[in-house]
């Protein structure tokens, strides 16, 4: 199952890479579809909001087909939105592009997790969705500095294309590396999977989720203005120090994997502790060079790096099924988009320290919402439940494969 975990891994690596593409390309792509720069950044907003409403809608759709034909849409969609943006003509076209873009990588990363939580021994699932996540973490490192370079040398369209190709040669891969035998919806139907969602711990579990990405998008979000206007870095050591940043996502990630299987809740309650701090005491020491970056990399090893705990408390809560994994990955959207909108508000009005606090006060209020469970004292269960399972039992999602890096 080594083919498949990696290969999973380079379809969420494509697709992050393009959501993130639009944002190192902002002026360039203002200039050729002759709009203002907070066009642009509407963009990445329609993107996200895709992806929190569409992603769910689009996994319904395919959660009767098989694990490769269910795939093979899914990246054909996604194709089609990265050739229709390539092509763009005026914003609106781009706009549609980046809607139909969204859509499809929220449906693939929930169609992925649950076919991850089927190729996978219970014990090992957490370390598994690690693995995958791994291709998030990648595309922060490296899609997003590589994108943003064959842009300004080649122009935005470029860039788009890159991604185009790469799709091209991960679909087929992806294809031939994962079984052909179950449905996507991983047994169960409809009822049997929304069941979940009847349950407050599952619910519990997606707020827990948005607030720690919202914490640490609070900060990432505004990196570049706080590392050059109040640390006073040069604006061409920013990305470097943007690469390092991606490299603690890596380990970090690495590190959670390991843990999440049997410690999902103390994993969140000690990174949410750890990236308050860091949080706040970037805040404060923001002036200082070496403090600043020391406590910009413990964020980096404390804040999306929960993925794989997070998946995990919410299989528990639910089940591993797509429907539940593709709406947590809404929520984690949400708390994109409540980090980084929620952010820019303080800002104007307090200065650009603001969403550092702003961050670390979601993440305290985010261990408030691990304290029903704490309080509860339960252990995790085995292994995810089906989406026909009976009680709550879920770990979290990824392909056997990451099992061998683990």
């Amino acid at each position: 199952m080594q083919r498949a975990a990696y290969v999973l891994a380079m379809g969420v690596f494509a697709m992050v890479t393009s959501e993130f593409v639009v944002a190192g390309l902002m002026p360039q792509m203002a200039r050729g579809l002759d709009v203002g720069i907070p066009e642009i950044g509407y963009l990445i907003t329609a993107y996200a909001v895709a992806m929190a409403v569409g992603g769910p809608i689009l996994t319904l759709a395919v959660r009767r087909l098989r694990h490769k034909t269910a795939l093979t849409t899914l990246f054909g969609v996604f194709l089609a939105g990265n050739v229709l943006a390539a092509l763009a003509s005026d914003y609106g076209v781009m706009m549609a592009a980046r809607i139909v873009t969204g859509v499809a990588a929220q449906a693939f990363f929930g169609v992925a997790v649950s076919l991850c939580v089927q190729l996978v021994r219970p014990e090992i699932r957490g370390r598994a969705i690690a693995v995958v996540m791994n291709g998030l973490m990648l595309g922060t490192l490296l899609g997003l500095p590589l994108a943003t370079l064959v842009g300004e040398h080649l122009g935005w369209r470029a860039a788009f294309w890159v991604i185009t190709g790469m799709t091209v040669l991960v679909a087929p891969a992806t294809v031939v590396g994962v079984p052909g035998t179950a449905r996507a919806e991983g047994g169960g139907g409809i009822r049997e999977e929304a069941v979940a969602f009847r349950r407050p711990r599952l619910w519990l579990a997606f707020s827990t989720s948005t607030l720690i990405i919202g914490a640490t998008f609070a900060a990432f979000s505004y990196l570049n203005p706080v590392l050059t206007e109040v640390t006073g870095f040069a604006t061409g050591t920013v990305p470097l120090l943007l690469i390092a940043y991606g490299a603690a996502t890596v380990v970090g990630n690495t590190v959670v994997g390991r843990l999440a299987d049997r410690h999902p809740v103390g994993v969140q309650v000690v990174g949410l502790t750890l990236n308050a701090l860091f949080l706040a005491g970037f805040a404060l020491l923001a002036h200082l060079a070496v403090p600043a970056v020391a406590m910009m990399l413990g964020i980096g090893l404390v804040g999306v790096t929960m993925n794989p705990a997070m998946a995990t408390r919410v299989q528990h809560a639910g089940n591993a099924g797509p429907l539940v994994n593709s709406v947590h990955s809404s929520f984690i959207t949400l708390g994109v988009i409540v980090g980084s909108s929620f952010g820019g508000l303080v800002i104007d009005s307090h200065g650009l320290r603001a969403p550092l606090w702003l961050g670390a006060g979601l993440a305290v209020l985010g261990l408030f919402t691990l304290l029903p469970d704490l309080f509860r004292g339960a252990r995790p269960e085995a292994g995810p439940r089906s989406a026909t399972d009976a009680a709550p039992r879920a770990a979290a999602p990824t392909p056997e494969a990451c099992a061998v890096r683990s």
